[in-house]
């Protein structure tokens, strides 16, 4: 089984470089302190030092002398730290809330699905920006906002799934069995539902560092962490004069979510047992 998904896997040539691209992010993010000697926030050398002009800074310097490849490789640990667990925490919301939907049905899954369009009838950009300015700009208030305007779309892909594998025999056995409900759902149906679940995650991971990026270039990141996002928007002034300012966090942040939606698509390639039909 696990060797057939991999076999899949590697078929998406896409999803291969977007793993590779992946696996290099947490290696610099894990060895930040072996790549980047500078503190972030610390003035290291001339301002607007251009790329390779002064030696250590292979990246030039910003404004103020601070040194680029070292605000991106912090920017790194920031975005995949915000990302992966406001994906996780949506995922505890959104799976919760979609599982009991679908098993129960009836009033609980109308009143639950109404209280999901509540949300989804919201911008959630703008939803996000009410939220972080409403409790400070900080790396959990980011995570919440986040959180809270990601979710809805999980309610309702575990919903679809679990209308459907309600009604198959193994769950009518599992309830003749005498197993309780949570137990039901948590090891008959949601192992079941699961593909379409880590699919999704994957893609809500790159949705959260844009977030999280639109966030700081508008000034509402946490001012204490260094992030991909406020380098872009403290370079927006000085665009013509410094371009690698923005420039070098920009490609950071399209790489990033570029090689995350690519493994999304490998995953789904590599879990959808059809996929072996196609290429032959």
């Amino acid at each position: 089984m696990k060797s057939n998904f991999w076999r899949r896997f590697r078929r998406n040539k896409g999803a291969v470089f977007g793993l590779i691209v992946l696996l290099l992010v947490a290696l610099v993010t894990a060895l930040g302190p072996f790549v980047a000697q500078h503190n972030p926030w610390d003035m290291v050398g001339m301002p607007f030092a251009a790329p390779l002009a002064e030696q250590g800074m292979p990246l030039g310097t910003d404004t103020m002398g601070r040194d680029i490849l070292s605000g991106i490789v912090a920017g790194a640990r920031v975005s995949l730290l915000i990302g992966v667990v406001s994906t996780v925490v949506s995922l505890l919301i959104g799976v919760g809330v979609g599982a009991i939907a679908g098993y129960f049905g009836g009033w609980v899954d109308a009143t639950l699905m109404r209280f999901t369009e509540l949300f989804q009838a919201i911008p959630s950009f703008a939803l996000a920006i009410v939220l972080v300015a409403i409790f400070q700009p900080s790396v959990g208030s980011i995570v919440v906002a986040i959180a809270i305007v990601s979710w809805p779309p999980v309610a309702r892909l575990v919903r679809s799934e679990f209308l459907t594998l309600r009604q198959r025999d193994f769950v009518a056995a599992a309830e003749l069995a005498g197993q309780s409900t949570p137990r039901i759902i948590l090891t008959q149906i949601l192992p079941n539902a699961a593909s379409p679940i880590v699919v999704m995650a994957s893609l809500m991971i790159a949705t959260a560092i844009l977030l999280e990026s639109s966030l700081s270039f508008l000034g509402l990141g946490d001012p204490n962490q260094m992030s991909w996002g406020y380098m872009v928007g403290s370079a927006r002034s000085v665009l013509r004069q410094a371009w690698w300012m923005a420039v070098f966090p920009g490609v950071a942040i399209l790489l990033t979510v570029l090689a995350l939606n690519l493994v999304g698509e490998g995953l789904n390639d590599g879990l959808n047992a059809r996929a072996d039909g196609r290429g032959k």
